[in-house]
């Protein structure tokens, strides 16, 4: 399915990991019930070119969870974007808030959550991946200006390989 916003890449903004800070202090407070709420995705990389929108995962205790956190974050006037993955994680973008935020729900143990986490720090620990992926975003980010689904797709092999790579290292 192509999206109709276009795939906007900015350069890295220093102000990203404080805007992290304060959403993370709000959801904490909205969401005492979280065992941990992490900044993932390129916002979360110092130097990377990204979407300017903060994507962070909210870790809950169990399944038995989402539904009440759900309800929390709609209440907030986060829209739903539904289940991703078809790995228990539901994602919510904010609406009107700047930065804009997408935030994903996933219970403890989640396959998804540990693999966007290995991602993130092996490109932080590793300069040169973060280089070759910044360039690899930037040629699909004009390849699909107008289809951010098959920007994120063709991103796949990559990160796939990256993620690989670091939990192979964690063992």
């Amino acid at each position: 399915m192509m999206s109709h916003d276009p795939v906007e890449l900015v350069p890295y903004d220093p102000q990203w990991p404080q805007a992290f800070r304060r959403i993370r202090d709000r959801l904490l407070v909205l969401l005492p019930q979280a065992l941990s709420i992490d900044h993932i995705g390129s916002t979360s990389i110092s130097g990377m070119t990204a979407k300017p929108l903060i994507d962070i995962d909210i870790v809950l205790p169990s399944l038995g969870h989402i539904e009440a956190a759900t309800d929390v974050l709609l209440a907030e006037g986060y829209e739903p974007r539904g289940n991703r993955y078809d790995d228990e994680v539901w994602a919510f973008l904010s609406k009107g808030l700047v930065p804009r935020e997408r935030v994903y729900l996933c219970p403890a143990g989640n396959g998804t959550h540990r693999n966007r986490l290995a991602f993130r720090d092996h490109l932080i620990a590793h300069p040169e991946a973060a280089a070759e992926y910044a360039a690899l975003k930037r040629r699909l980010a004009g390849e699909f200006r107008m289809d951010g689904d098959g920007y994120t797709a063709h991103k796949r092999e990559f990160v796939d390989a990256i993620v690989a790579r670091a939990l192979a290292d964690d063992r």
